[in-house]
């Protein structure tokens, strides 16, 4: 990489680790009305909003990686564009894990720079194409865990849902812009690599 673009590596880890995010769109779950949880309720809807931060803080790494690794400037422009959105979502996250009087993931710099190496040798090993395939197979798993979470968060907890269901339109946009940008499908035995690894990322953010 060049000097300008470990800049912007460094920039954007020290942003979405340690900055405050700043959302350029309303949250969601402004004037959602606020119901009473129980204490387990709270805790379940803390841990699963947890785990959607960690989402967040990926998709800013893997997001990055990509850009990085590509020389198509009108690729690299629509995959910040897309880390534009996934900033909104990371503050959404973050405020609600506030809100619930919880905190982010422990891990998120593990998290993070796992993530921006897969991002980064995706597009350098792989292309432009392959590096789309990642973000339309990413952005359908993170679109199927929100749905899961729509059915385990409490049904009193009408901001976090709200919050959630956004995300999860957004989600399924980012795959679309990859499938127009000529992505390709990645092998079976990749999507099944990156399910595994999801898995452990959400076991472990759950409660770490």
């Amino acid at each position: 990489m060049t000097p300008d673009a470990l800049i912007l590596a460094a920039d954007s880890a020290l942003r979405t680790l340690w900055a405050e995010p700043r959302a350029a769109r309303a949250n969601p779950a402004q004037g959602v009305a606020s119901v009473e949880m129980s204490e387990a309720e709270r805790r379940e809807s803390a841990a699963l909003m947890r785990v959607n931060h960690v989402g967040e803080v990926c998709a800013q790494a893997l997001y990055t990686g990509q850009a990085l690794a590509s020389r198509n400037p009108a690729l690299q422009a629509k995959l910040m564009e897309a880390s534009r959105e996934e900033t909104d979502h990371l503050a959404w996250t973050l405020e609600r894990l506030r809100q619930l009087d919880d905190r982010p993931s422990l891990l998120n710099p593990l998290w993070y720079a796992g993530a921006f190496a897969i991002g980064f040798a995706a597009g350098k090993l792989g292309g432009d194409k392959v590096s789309l395939g990642f973000v339309v197979e990413t952005e359908n798993q993170v679109e199927a865990h929100l749905a899961i979470h729509m059915e385990r968060l409490p049904a009193a907890d009408a901001a976090s849902r709200a919050i959630v269901d956004q995300m999860k339109t957004d989600e399924v946009e980012h795959a679309r812009m990859a499938q127009r940008e000529g992505a390709v499908q990645l092998p079976s035995l990749v999507q099944g690599l990156m399910r595994s690894a999801a898995r452990v990322m959400t076991t472990v953010a759950h409660r770490v």
